[in-house]
C-alpha cells in the first residue's frame, strides 16, 4: 500500500491528496478552486445530509430555498458583514450580453437575502420564531484551495432564524451547536470535537457570538467543522425585521445563523484515514458490508445470495462485488482505500469448510466465521468499530494536546498540535502576536468544558493551533 499512498508520516498533505484521488472521492474542477465530487465522495456527503437534515427538522426548522444571486446593495446594508466577505466575493456585472444596472453577488452566505424575506414575513410576535434552513451551494473565492477543505464553491446547509427575544435566539443557536452538530460529529462521524466560543477577533462578520466545533487532524492541526452564530439585532436593524411585540409597540427580532459543509468530508479523511486509505465510521458508511466473491466455485453463488439477503434483512447497508475477472487483490485494495468497514470474502475453499472470511477495516483483522454466524458477527463488528474509531481519535488528539504555561510556549506547541492555556495569559494582544506566527485561538471554553457566553468570563481556557 505504500506504493499507492504517500505515507501520512512522510507528507500528510500529499497523503490527503493521494487518498482523495486513489479512493475516487473527488477531482479538481476545470475552474481553479472548484471540485468535482465523485460518487464515492458524494455518497458519504448524502449520508451526512440525510442524518443532519432529520436532526435539524427535529428542532423545528423547515427547509426552504433562496436565490443564488444577491443584489450587491443587500450586502452593503450590513457594513461589517460585507467587509468580512469582500475579498471572497464573486460579483456578476454582466448578464444576457448587457451590463447589469446593479452588480449581483454569487451567494457567499444568505443572511442578507433571507433577512429581506424575514422582514416581509414577520409582522407580529405570533410569526416568531421563524426557523429556516436551506441546503445549497455557496461561492467564496479561495486563493489557496484544497479539495473538500477550502474550495471556491462548496455545498452546505445554512440555517437562519428570527426570534422574539435574545434568550430564545441564544438557546436555539446553542441547541443547534450541541443537539445537532456536536451529537452528529461525535456519535456518527466518530470525531471528538472541542466545542467552544470564538474570540471577538475570530467571530463571524456581523455576529455577536460565534460558537464553533474544532477537530484535530492527523497532523495536529485544527479544522473548524461547523459554527453556530448569534447575530443579535444587527441584521434585523439592517433589513427591518421587526414585529408587533406582545407587550405592545414595535421591536426588532433577534436572529441566528448556523452551518456545516462538505468540509466535514475532508475532516473525516484527515481524522480517520490511515496509510491504507479512508476508514469510514459504520454509522455513516454508505456501504457497511462489502461482500466479495474471491473465486467462483461450488456453493459460492448460493452462499453469497444467502449472506446478502440476511444482512439486508438485518438493516445492514451491503453491496456485492462478484467481478472475478478482476484480480481479487486489486479489488481488496480498492475496498480498503474507500474505507468500507467490513469486507466479507467468499470463495470455494471457505465454503468447503462452511465459512466465510470477515475482514475489518478499522483494525485490519481477518477472521473465519461460519455462514450461519455472519450476520451477528457483522453487527457486532460494526458496533465495536464505531466506538473504536472514536476512541482512537480521542487518544490521538490527547497525545497532541499540551498544557502551556506561557504564550510563547503555546505558540511553539501549536506548531504540531493543540496548546491549552489560560485565556488571561493570552488576551487580545497575545492573540494578535500568535496570529503573526500563523497560530490562532481556535476557541474558548470554561474550565468544566462548557461554552462561555462572553470572552470576558473569568477562568476561561484557550485552545491555540495552526489550522486548515
Amino acid at each position: 500500500m505504500a506504493r499507492v499512498l504517500t505515507p501520512r508520516a512522510e507528507d500528510f498533505p500529499r497523503w490527503y491528496q493521494d487518498l482523495i484521488s486513489k479512493a475516487e472521492m473527488a477531482d479538481n474542477g476545470p475552474v481553479r478552486g472548484t471540485m468535482v465530487i465523485r460518487p464515492t465522495g458524494y455518497a458519504i456527503w448524502e449520508r451526512m445530509v440525510s442524518d443532519l437534515d432529520a436532526r435539524i427538522k427535529a428542532t423545528g426548522a423547515e427547509n426552504a430555498y433562496f436565490p443564488l444571486f444577491i443584489p450587491e446593495s443587500y450586502l452593503k446594508r450590513e457594513a461589517e458583514h460585507v467587509e468580512g466577505f469582500s475579498p471572497e466575493l464573486a460579483v456578476v456585472t454582466h448578464g444576457g450580453g448587457k451590463k447589469l444596472e446593479e452588480p449581483v453577488v454569487v451567494r457567499p452566505t444568505s443572511e442578507t437575502v433571507i433577512g429581506e424575506f424575514m422582514a416581509k414575513w414577520t409582522q407580529s410576535y405570533r410569526d416568531l420564531p421563524l426557523l429556516l434552513n436551506q441546503w445549497a451551494n455557496v461561492v467564496r473565492w479561495e486563493m489557496r484551495p484544497r479539495v473538500f477543505l477550502r474550495t471556491s464553491e462548496f455545498l452546505w446547509q445554512e440555517g437562519h432564524t428570527a426570534h422574539a427575544d435574545e434568550q430564545d435566539a441564544r438557546d436555539y443557536a446553542r441547541r443547534i451547536l450541541h443537539e445537532v452538530y456536536e451529537d452528529f460529529m461525535v456519535n456518527v462521524l466518530a470525531i471528538p470535537v472541542t466545542v467552544g466560543r470564538k474570540t471577538n477577533r475570530e467571530r463571524f462578520a456581523g455576529a455577536t457570538s460565534t460558537y464553533t466545533l474544532e477537530a484535530q487532524t492527523g497532523d495536529g492541526k485544527a479544522l473548524q467543522m461547523g459554527t453556530s452564530h448569534e447575530l443579535g439585532q444587527n441584521f434585523a436593524k439592517a433589513f427591518d425585521i421587526s414585529f408587533s411585540a406582545k407587550e405592545g409597540g414595535q421591536q426588532f427580532a433577534w436572529t441566528t445563523s448556523w452551518g456545516v459543509s462538505t468540509r466535514m468530508v475532508g475532516g473525516l479523511i484527515m481524522v480517520h484515514g490511515d496509510d491504507n486509505g479512508l476508514r469510514v465510521p459504520p454509522k455513516l458508511a454508505p456501504i457497511q458490508a462489502y461482500v466479495m466473491v474471491v473465486k467462483d466455485g461450488d456453493g459460492v453463488a448460493e452462499a453469497t445470495d444467502r449472506v446478502l439477503a440476511e444482512l439486508r434483512a438485518a438493516g445492514v447497508r451491503v453491496q456485492v462485488n462478484d467481478r472475478t475477472d478482476t484480480p481479487f487483490g486489486r479489488r481488496a485494495v480498492d475496498a480498503e482505500l474507500k474505507g468500507y468497514p467490513i469486507r466479507i470474502e467468499i470463495g470455494p475453499r471457505d465454503i468447503a469448510e462452511g465459512n466465510v472470511t470477515i475482514a475489518r477495516r478499522t483494525d485490519g483483522s481477518k477472521t473465519p466465521v461460519s455462514v450461519d454466524g455472519v450476520t451477528k458477527a457483522v453487527l457486532d463488528a460494526l458496533e465495536a468499530d464505531q466506538k473504536a474509531l472514536y476512541d482512537q481519535a480521542v487518544v490521538a488528539r490527547e497525545a497532541k494536546t499540551t498544557d502551556a504555561a506561557t504564550l510563547d510556549e503555546a505558540i511553539e506547541v501549536a506548531g504540531s498540535g493543540f496548546a491549552r492555556i489560560a485565556w488571561d495569559k493570552v488576551g487580545v494582544d497575545g492573540e494578535a502576536k500568535a496570529n503573526q506566527s500563523a497560530v490562532s485561538v481556535r476557541c474558548l471554553v470554561r474550565e468544566d468544558g462548557g461554552v462561555p457566553l462572553s470572552q470576558d468570563e473569568p477562568g476561561l481556557i484557550a485552545y491555540l493551533a495552526r489550522s486548515y
